[in-house]
């Protein structure tokens, strides 16, 4: 099923939802694994998944991982990790140095399944965040995450295809998702943490004056990086004062990445909305019309959406000001 000119869908696929599915999906695609793993994650401190990979190294997968050297902060997470894998017969390298961050979360198992998401491996992401993941065995999508695996691992250029379910990063990510949103007619639902681009921004506005009930879940200030307050609380006022209903996920923190489109398309993955998301980083999503991946999406959101506060955004100016008790902080946790 063809969305736009340049965007497909995948129409075979399955939704994980994250804290309720924790680490299990991942588990079982790496036990089942029978020849090879192609991992690439930003951050990996998941004790059980080590666990299971370095089981696969041993009964025969090779097992080859691209882990991210360290943040935009410069702070580093996997340097643990890939000792410890190595020291487990994984073959283990840093990502791409051609980009600032390679924040992608993937995974494909024996050239068959590939899994997309929006969680890191580690406990938190299984435990106390809202994140999703997508499994799908369509061998267009499976192929063409493992031809950029191979060329992120040599360090060669990947273009994505003219026609493809996936989006990437860092070209063409901000073009497809804003034509993702135009594709919407009558609602659009957002679940991001982030909003610091004014051309999607400008997007979601244009959708809502065209028609299109848009609903917006943030995350309030966890997470948000200090150089990021201010687009983030300026644009969430700037769709308030225009009419977007703006709610705050309570409970859970908010860390995942969603577009859902009229409950029949989804857009998830690893991208923020974020300048450096869209330009710098190596980042990867899909866009997805499975009926029931659609439904668990959209009733998660849903979910969350009535279980949410009514949010003020507050003046991006005076945020710093304000305290946002709901949530203990987590310094580990910062949105890219």
């Amino acid at each position: 099923m063809e969305l736009t000119r340049d965007i497909t869908l995948v129409e075979a696929a399955r939704a994980i939802i994250e804290p309720k599915q924790g680490s299990q999906p991942v588990l079982d695609l790496i036990n089942g694994a029978e020849k090879t793993i192609r991992l690439k994650m930003f951050t990996f401190t998941s004790d059980d998944i080590a666990l299971a990979l370095i089981a696969a190294q041993a009964r025969g997968v090779a097992v080859r991982v691209m882990l991210n050297p360290a943040r935009s902060s410069g702070s580093r997470a996997n340097d643990d990790m890939k000792a410890r894998l190595t020291a487990g017969g994984c073959t283990v390298i840093w990502s791409s140095p051609a980009f600032a961050v390679t924040h992608e979360k993937s995974m494909v198992v024996d050239s068959r399944s590939a899994l997309i998401a929006t969680f890191n491996f580690g406990v938190k992401y299984f435990t106390a965040t809202r994140d999703y993941g997508i499994v799908t065995e369509n061998p267009e999508v499976v192929a063409e995450i493992e031809t950029c695996f191979e060329a992120d691992w040599n360090r060669r250029e990947f273009t994505r295809p003219d026609k493809s379910a996936l989006v990437w990063s860092n070209r063409g990510s901000r073009t497809l998702m804003c034509h993702y949103i135009d594709t919407a007619k009558h609602t659009l639902d957002v679940q991001h943490p982030k909003f610091v681009d004014a051309v999607v921004l400008d997007r979601l506005i244009q959708a809502h004056e065209r028609g299109v009930r848009v609903r917006v879940l943030c995350g309030g200030k966890h997470g948000i990086s200090t150089w990021d307050i201010l687009d983030t609380f300026a644009s969430l006022r700037m769709m308030k004062l225009n009419g977007i209903k703006i709610r705050k996920q309570k409970h859970l923190r908010l860390h995942a990445k969603l577009l859902l489109a009229d409950h029949q398309t989804a857009m998830v993955g690893s991208m923020n909305i974020d300048r450096s998301a869209f330009d710098l980083r190596r980042e990867l999503g899909c866009f997805v019309n499975d009926p029931a991946a659609i439904e668990a999406l959209a009733d998660t959101f849903l979910e969350d959406w009535h279980d949410a506060s009514h949010y003020d955004p507050p003046d991006p100016l005076t945020v710093e000001l304000i305290t946002e008790d709901d949530q203990p902080h987590d310094s580990e946790l910062i949105h890219e």
